[in-house]
Parts: structure tokens; C-alpha cells; sequence
């Protein structure tokens, strides 16, 4: 069946997640330093962060400061980390493979995660020069992150792709395959070393594994033509 769209996931996937991650702390820094005084928040958090620490670690980070982690210090430390203006780049591969699909097939993108920080991380990486349509899931709330498959429908329809002219890219065998698999579309699963899913197994999640996004778009097999043709 000939290939139509290839959807993309986004964190871990397109760019490093734990850039994004750096890049909130050092943000939220100045909001401690500006609150406490203290000027080492972000080295700490990023600690906590390489430990392993996830969901409460502006709670952790303060603690270990000895600064209070009331509710309000929290939300005020969410809220500038989800608003700033992220320094983020593109995976090397990214751009290469992205590249060398050319216009053979539609590029989209399908990814969760709270709706503010999604929107800057895709305008930080000029994510809307290649990719038509991006789908935050968070648009409809977090019951329709995936594993729902309401982007993925929102995508065919959008579209005009249907199960095996589609491919969805992503990282996280939990969750990304789970809605593309059971509407037909083919998987390929970029497990990148160091990733924040890279060690979680969960064989046969995705059709395929590979790399990066290069390599996926070599499995695709249109990158080799794409160059091939380019040569003639």
C-alpha cells in the first residue's frame, strides 16, 4: 500500500526531552532567586533529575534547599517552567530525515504533554515549517493523550490517509503505538540511548526499532530513492 503521512511523536523523538527539562530549570532558577536568594535551584533540580526524580521535583529540589514548597511556590515554579521560552534544537538526524522525505509524503505530528509547554517547544523549533497538522492532544484535555486515538482519527480525517498509508514515529512503547496500531497504521518505534523510554523493553510494541529518524526514514525506504533520483 503506498505510503501517504508519516506522524511524528515529539519529546525524545524529534529533540531531547532533558534539553527541555535544562532549559525550565534554569528559568525557574530565577524565580528562586529572585523569592529566596538562592542562586543554586537549578543545579540541584538538575541533580534530583539524573537521579530519577519525575512528577514532584520542584517539591524535591526545594526541600533539599531547605526552602518552603508551599502550593503557592509550586504553582507559581510550574507555571513559569510550562511558559518560558524553551533553548531547544532538533536532533542532528532530524533534519536529514525530515529532509530527505521531501514532499513524497505529508508530515504530521501527534504529541501529549500540557498544552502551553507543547506550543512553545514547537515554535522554538520552527516545527511548523515542515509539519501539517501538529495535534497537541492536550487541546481536548488529558483524557485524550495517548493511548486515545482521537488525533490519530483527527489525522485521517484531516487527511484523507487511512490505516496502512500511514506510519507514526515515536519513543514511548507504553503508549505511542498503541491507537496507530488498531486503526492499521504501520509503527516504528526511535529508540534513542539515553532516552527517557529507552530502557523500557516492551517488545513488539512497534512494528519496527531503529535509531533515530534517519534510520526510520531509511526503512521507509523513500530516503534511498529520494537520493537516488537526486543523483540522475
Amino acid at each position: 500500500m503506498m505510503l501517504r503521512l508519516v506522524a511524528f511523536d515529539l519529546d525524545d523523538t524529534l529533540f531531547p526531552e532533558r534539553d527541555y527539562v535544562r532549559s525550565g530549570l534554569e528559568v525557574a532558577a530565577e524565580w528562586v532567586l529572585r523569592a529566596y536568594g538562592r542562586p543554586d535551584f537549578a543545579e540541584t533540580a538538575w541533580a534530583l533529575f539524573l537521579a530519577g526524580v519525575r512528577g514532584r521535583l520542584f517539591d524535591a529540589a526545594l526541600g533539599r534547599l531547605g526552602l518552603p514548597a508551599d502550593p503557592a511556590a509550586i504553582a507559581a515554579l510550574v507555571d513559569v517552567y510550562r511558559h518560558h521560552r524553551p533553548a531547544i534544537t532538533l536532533f542532528p538526524d532530524v533534519e536529514r530525515g525530515v529532509g530527505a522525505l521531501g514532499e513524497r509524503v505529508r508530515l504530521a505530528i501527534v504529541s501529549d504533554g500540557p498544552l502551553p509547554s507543547q506550543q512553545r517547544k514547537v515554535r522554538a523549533l520552527r516545527l511548523e515549517d515542515w509539519f501539517d497538522p501538529i495535534l497537541l492532544t492536550d487541546r481536548w484535555g488529558r483524557a485524550f493523550w495517548k493511548p486515545h486515538d482521537r488525533a490519530f482519527r483527527e489525522i485521517e480525517r484531516l487527511t484523507g490517509a487511512r490505516g496502512g498509508e500511514c506510519v507514526y514515529v515515536g519513543d514511548n512503547p507504553r503508549k505511542d503505538f498503541v491507537a496507530p496500531r488498531a486503526l492499521g497504521w504501520r509503527t516504528i518505534r526511535v529508540r534513542r540511548p539515553g532516552g527517557e523510554h529507552a530502557a523500557v523493553g516492551a517488545a513488539g510494541a512497534a512494528d519496527v526499532e531503529c535509531n533515530d529518524v534517519e534510520e526510520a526514514v531509511r526503512l521507509l525506504g523513500l530516503g534511498r530513492q529520494v537520493e537516488e533520483e537526486a543523483r540522475s
